[in-house]
C-alpha cells in the first residue's frame, strides 16, 4: 500500500492494543468511519466506545462486521500480528479479497510526510517517547505523536498538531514492525534479547536493530554500552557517566530527581524530574537530546520537565501512605523488572517490597525463566500468577513454576480468582507492586480502592 486515496472506512483487528488504538484514533480524527474487534473489553476500549464513538465488538464473529467495512476496494483493514491465525474475523477479510496491513506499515505511511523522531529499544522506549512528545508539545516546536502508552499529562496515546513538522513515534521491534518507519532522527534505548518467538536468536534481533539504524536518515543516538556494527552513530548517552550526552550531579531533592544535562554544546543545570525511578533519568537524557536537536530550547526543557507526570502503567503510584504504597508497572522483561525493583529499593531502602507478577507468553517464560527469577528476587516477597498466553498455545512443561522454583525469596503461587483476597489478607505494609503485560492491570481499580481504604 502506497496511498490512502481510495480509503473510505477503516477496520482494526485488535483495536484495543495500545499502538492500534492510537492509529484508530488518528483515522477517527481524520473523519473516517472506524470500527474494530478486540478479545476483551478494557478501560481503553470503554473510553473509545463511550466517549469517542468507536464501534467495537468482542465476539470473534464475522457477522458482527457492519456492511460498510465489507468492501475490499474501499476498506482499509489493519491488524496486529498478536491476533491468532485462527481468528474468524481475520480470516473473513483474508478469504474475501481484502489486502490486510500491519499497524506499523500504515503508521509508516501516515507519518511519512512529517519528520519522524523515533524511539526504539527493548525497554525504556514508551517513557522516552512520551517524554519526548511532552517536551516538544510544550515548546514552540510542537509535534504529533503515536505513543505506546497513555500519557498521564494528555490522557491519550495520540497527539495531532497539523502545524508542526515533527511526529514522535514509538518504534516497536516486535515482528520487525519498526522496519516500516523512516526516521528523521532516532534513539535506541536497549537491545536485550526479547521476542525470541519471532527472532529465534538474539543475533537475529540485533540484525533487525541494525536495519532500523540504517533506515535513519539523520542523527542516531544510542545508550552507552550498546554497539552497532553497520551504521555510525552521532553520540551515546548515559547517567552519571561521561558520554557525548550525559547527566551529572544527580540527587534527590524533596522527592524529585535534580540533575545537570551536559553535552559538548550545552550544559543545563538543576533540571528537575518528578517522575520516580533512576532509569527515568536515563530516559529523560535520551528525550532531552532529541528534543534539543529538534529545536526545543534549554529554557523550554527546564520549564516543561518538572510537569511530566509519566505514562499509565509505568511506575504508576495508585495509593500511598506512611504504611503502604501501591504501584503498578508494565514491566514484563527481566531487565525491566530489575530496573523497577532497583529504583524502588534505592528510593525506599527500608520498606518491605512485595511484587505480584504475571508472566507474559509461554515462549518468553521458556526463554528467560532463570533471569526472571533473579530479577524478581530483588523483592522481599513474590506473588506469582499463571502465565498470560496472549496469542500463544501452551508449551508442555512451561509454567510459572519454572520461575517460582528458582526464586531466592518467599513466593506464593496464586490464581487470578484468589488474587484479590490473598493480597487483602497478606499485604499489610510496605510497597506492593502489580507487574506484567497481560491482564493483571484489570486488578488496578480493586487494589487502588483496597489500599486507599487502609490509608
Amino acid at each position: 500500500m502506497t496511498t490512502l486515496d481510495n480509503v473510505k472506512s477503516v477496520y482494526f483487528i485488535g483495536i484495543g492494543g495500545i499502538g492500534m488504538s492510537a492509529l484508530a484514533r488518528y483515522f477517527k480524527q481524520q473523519g473516517f468511519p472506524v470500527a474494530g474487534y478486540d478479545k476483551t473489553p478494557s478501560p481503553l476500549t470503554k473510553k473509545m466506545e463511550d466517549e469517542e464513538g468507536f464501534i467495537i465488538t468482542y465476539e470473534d464473529d464475522e457477522q458482527k462486521i457492519e456492511d460498510c467495512y465489507k468492501m475490499p476496494d474501499s476498506t482499509l483493514v489493519v491488524y496486529t500480528p498478536a491476533i491468532p491465525k485462527d481468528n474468524h474475523i481475520l480470516n473473513f477479510f483474508k478469504d474475501n479479497g481484502f489486502v490486510l496491513h500491519k499497524r506499523a506499515e500504515v503508521l509508516g505511511l501516515v507519518s511519512r510526510h512529517k519528520k519522524a523522531l523515533c524511539v526504539a529499544g527493548t525497554h525504556g522506549k514508551t517513557t522516552t517517547t512520551t517524554l519526548l512528545a511532552f517536551l516538544l508539545k510544550n515548546s514552540h516546536v510542537g509535534c504529533s505523536a503515536f505513543l505506546g502508552g497513555i500519557s498521564s499529562n494528555f490522557g491519550s496515546n495520540l497527539l495531532i498538531d497539523s502545524h508542526s513538522e515533527f511526529v514522535v513515534i514509538e518504534a516497536d521491534e516486535f515482528d520487525r514492525s519498526f522496519l516500516h518507519l523512516t526516521p528523521e532522527m532516532a534513539v535506541i534505548t536497549a537491545m536485550d534479547a526479547d521476542h525470541l518467538d519471532i527472532y529465534e536468536t538474539k543475533e537475529n534481533m540485533l540484525e533487525a536493530f541494525e536495519a532500523f539504524a540504517r533506515l535513519t536518515r539523520g542523527k542516531l543516538f544510542l545508550k552507552k554500552g550498546l554497539v552497532l556494527k553497520t551504521r555510525e552513530v552521532d553520540g551515546v548517552y548515559a547517567v552519571e557517566e561521561k558520554a557525548d550526552y550525559y547527566t551529572a550531579n544527580l540527587r534527590v531533592v524533596d522527592g524529585s530527581f535534580v540533575f545537570d544535562y551536559i553535552s559538548k554544546d550545552i550544559c543545563i543545570k538543576d533540571l528537575r524530574l518528578r517522575f520516580p525511578g533512576r532509569v527515568n533519568v536515563e530516559n529523560a537524557t535520551a528525550a532531552i537530546t532529541l528534543a534539543l536537536y529538534a529545536g526545543v530550547t534549554a529554557d523550554e526543557i527546564r520549564s516543561a520537565l518538572p510537569e511530566f507526570k509519566g505514562v499509565a502503567r509505568r511506575f504508576d503510584i495508585h495509593a500511598n501512605s506512611g504504611k503502604i504504597m501501591y504501584i503498578d508497572d508494565y514491566a514484563h522483561h527481566p531487565q525491566e523488572i530489575r530496573a523497577v525493583l532497583s529504583s524502588i529499593r534505592e528510593m525506599w531502602p527500608d520498606k518491605k517490597i512485595t511484587v505480584s507478577f504475571q508472566p507474559h507468553l509461554y515462549t518468553r517464560t521458556r526463554d528467560f525463566y532463570p533471569e526472571f527469577a533473579r530479577s524478581l528476587s530483588l523483592a522481599d516477597e513474590v506473588i506469582l500468577l499463571d502465565i498470560y498466553p496472549a496469542r500463544e498455545q501452551p508449551i508442555p512443561g512451561v509454567t510459572a513454576d519454572l520461575i517460582a522454583d528458582r526464586l531466592t525469596v518467599p513466593v506464593s503461587r496464586v490464581t487470578k480468582a484468589d488474587f484479590p483476597g490473598f493480597v487483602q489478607e497478606h499485604v499489610q505494609e510496605g510497597i506492593f507492586i502489580t507487574m506484567g503485560a497481560g491482564d493483571i492491570d484489570r486488578f488496578i481499580p480493586t487494589f487502588t480502592e483496597m489500599f486507599n481504604r487502609k490509608l
